[in-house]
């Protein structure tokens, strides 16, 4: 089972250094909403950099990404945090540190791209901020449902079922939860299930002996 994690903090560190500075960046981000407005504040995350549907600031292009490390409220980051911390690092350790962190940043930026496409132009009385790495999560989920198509050896049988448990679990929740961007959800996961397999095209990692 690749998704047990059975690390000490440092060889967690060691071996995932990319997932570790994502998890840092959250944290650090969340304490900056926190000290600055409240996590919760629509001004809040609008300021440092909360993803729009309407309006000037919509097409802002450094939202597509400072978004995906902004949460929305101590649940909504524990949460994200927990998914990271246990189900992204195999992922890391298979693609190499810097083709995993393309394929995170890209893949949350595809979510937040296709959720603005969902949510349709033009103006509105009330104007949606959305946060959260759930969109680069899902990303990473997509990299795993391409490696269980596609690249079994790759993934033994238990692994395959509890991803397959978490997409119908997570894509299910996504469009029952209230005030979830499932929009961003269902990008990310296409995102990464593509972004994955031109990656390994393009850019193969050196086999190491």
């Amino acid at each position: 089972m690749i998704f047990i994690r059975y690390e000490n903090w440092k060889s967690y560190l060691k071996y995932y250094p990319v997932t570790s500075l994502i998890l840092v960046a959250n944290i650090i981000m969340f304490l900056v909403l926190t000290f600055n407005g409240g996590s919760t504040d629509p001004e809040t995350l609008f300021r440092f950099g909360g993803m729009v549907d309407s309006g000037s600031h919509r097409g802002e292009l450094w939202r597509y990404v400072a978004s995906i490390f902004l949460h929305n409220g101590f649940s909504h980051l524990l949460f994200n945090s927990f998914a990271i911390l246990v189900f992204a690092p195999p992922l890391e350790r298979l693609m190499g540190w810097w083709r995993y962190a393309l394929l995170y940043v890209i893949g949350g930026v595809v979510g937040n791209i296709l959720s603005l496409a969902a949510w349709g132009a033009g103006p509105r009385e009330v104007v949606t901020i959305s946060v959260g790495a759930s969109g680069a999560i899902f990303a990473v989920y997509g990299a795993y449902l391409y490696i269980a198509l596609f690249q079994r050896p790759l993934m033994d049988e238990s692994s395959r079922r509890t991803l397959y448990g978490l997409l119908t679990m997570g894509i299910i929740m996504s469009f029952v939860t209230p005030n979830v961007n499932w929009a961003a959800h269902i990008g990310g996961l296409i995102g990464g299930f593509f972004l994955y397999g031109l990656i390994i095209r393009v850019l193969s990692r050196r086999r190491q002996r």
